[in-house]
């Protein structure tokens, strides 16, 4: 969410950006949010004018009832009185215009940083850098369910009877690839100095309308009934959540914090939720990372966070590329954000499996999120970014592990959480 005060004095930045966005529509938003503006402050205005005033004629009356002037003293009351109803009037509207000012501000998106392409979809996102050299073996790689069954690891079709598309169970050697890799990626981020986590997996709705846009909520979160719940889609919901409403101490930052846990999301407009594949399902586990930090240090962490997922993927042998995400990809909230693709040799091409996005300060203004600096108070910045976020991370891993006779090798980083484990052999 932008400051009121910059979109007052910016609105032809704010409209060009809004464009570069391709979401015109959201134009009349501007000039309507400034109109807004301009009547609260008005109202405001007279609200302070007239409690002065009546201090002012508060006083007077003490004065004259002190004189023994009680007539006079009366129709200065009366004055009081008629000014009471109007000032009522005025502080009634002031939360009223508080509400209609936030409801727009929170649909116009953020600044974008001038670094992003502008392009009207993930279509236009732009290759920044390739790391690992793509492999394609002299055999044929089998789509990525079908290497799954080879060794009795995954069901699909019970997992739809209990729980319908989108959702699967993990099983064998399979499931144990699964819970390394999550195990792995916490033990590699605390051993980069981020600080492990558990969150809730539940949020109330004012941390969701702080996290995220309307948009982004209605496609992807399950709402609890009956309660003022959601199930989070990605712990970045709930760690950034952890701060709300906090001021925190300049010398405590940054805080950097890596955390665990099951994500839900509806992929409402989505292409589709597959019967066969687990690329796209209402339910995984991640490894998530998170930093809140100065305002001047978000760019640097931003380019150490993807660096992060970047490397944890090449030491599993998987080779990746950076995606710098356009104007029209990023979602409202984002001032920047870098996808992280992974190699398929059974496709050819590369494919997401992590994102890192640098928010500025728009979560932190929702949430109200600030720092107690030496010259006072500001706003901190937020930043986040997948760790690895199986089962989509396993497709990735087992095709580019997997040999001609259908065995996967596991890689040296991982054999330690496999038991020493360095090739599995499929059941048939």
């Amino acid at each position: 969410m932008l400051d009121i005060k910059f979109l007052r004095e910016n609105p032809d930045v704010v409209k060009e950006n809004i464009k570069k966005k391709f979401q015109d529509a959201k134009l009349p938003l501007v000039d309507e949010v400034i109109a807004l503006d301009a009547e609260s402050r008005k109202n405001k205005a007279r609200a302070d004018e007239l409690r002065a005033e009546r201090n002012r004629l508060s006083k007077q009356i003490g004065g004259l009832m002190a004189k023994g002037q009680r007539e006079e003293a009366e129709e200065v009351k009366k004055q009081v009185a008629e000014m009471a109803a109007e000032l009522a009037a005025c502080e009634a509207k002031e939360p009223e215009f508080a509400e209609k000012i936030r409801k727009i501000m929170l649909v116009i998106p953020n600044i974008i940083d001038e670094s992003v392409p502008v392009g009207k979809d993930d279509s236009e996102n732009v290759e920044v850098e390739r790391f690992g050299e793509p492999v394609t073996p002299d055999f044929p790689i089998p789509y990525h369910t079908d290497i799954m069954e080879r060794f009795n690891g995954i069901d699909l079709d019970a997992a739809r009877r209990v729980a319908g598309n989108g959702f699967y169970y993990l099983m064998g050697d399979i499931a144990r690839i699964h819970s390394s890799v999550i195990a792995y990626a916490r033990d590699f981020m605390i051993d980069r100095g981020f600080t492990y986590c558990v969150p809730p997996f539940m949020i109330r709705s004012d941390v969701v309308t702080g996290v995220m846009s309307f948009a982004e909520m209605e496609a992807m979160m399950y709402k609890i009934e009956g309660e003022d719940l959601y199930l989070i889609g990605t712990s970045e919901h709930s760690m950034i959540g952890k701060f709300i409403d906090t001021i925190l101490p300049e010398e405590e930052l940054p805080y950097t914090l890596t955390s665990y846990s099951p994500c839900f999301r509806k992929e409402k407009g989505a292409h589709g939720i597959e019967e066969r594949g687990v690329y796209r399902i209402h339910q995984f586990e991640k490894q998530e990372m998170i930093v809140v930090c100065k305002p001047e240090d978000s760019k640097m962490w931003f380019d150490k966070l993807w660096q992060n997922t970047v490397d944890l993927f090449r030491s599993l042998d998987i080779p990746v590329r950076t995606l710098e995400c356009c104007s029209g990809d990023l979602a409202d909230l984002k001032v920047k954000s870098v996808d992280v693709e992974a190699w398929s040799p059974r496709q050819q091409k590369y494919f997401e499996v992590g994102s890192c996005s640098n928010l500025g300060d728009a979560q932190a203004r929702r949430l109200k999120i600030r720092v107690n600096g030496k010259n006072g108070k500001y706003l901190a910045h937020t930043l986040n970014n997948t760790v690895v976020a199986p089962p989509r991370m396993l497709i990735a891993f087992l095709e580019n592990n997997l040999n001609a006779d259908g065995s996967v090798n596991i890689p040296k980083a991982l054999q330690p959480y496999m038991g020493g484990t360095e090739k599995i052999v499929p059941k048939k």
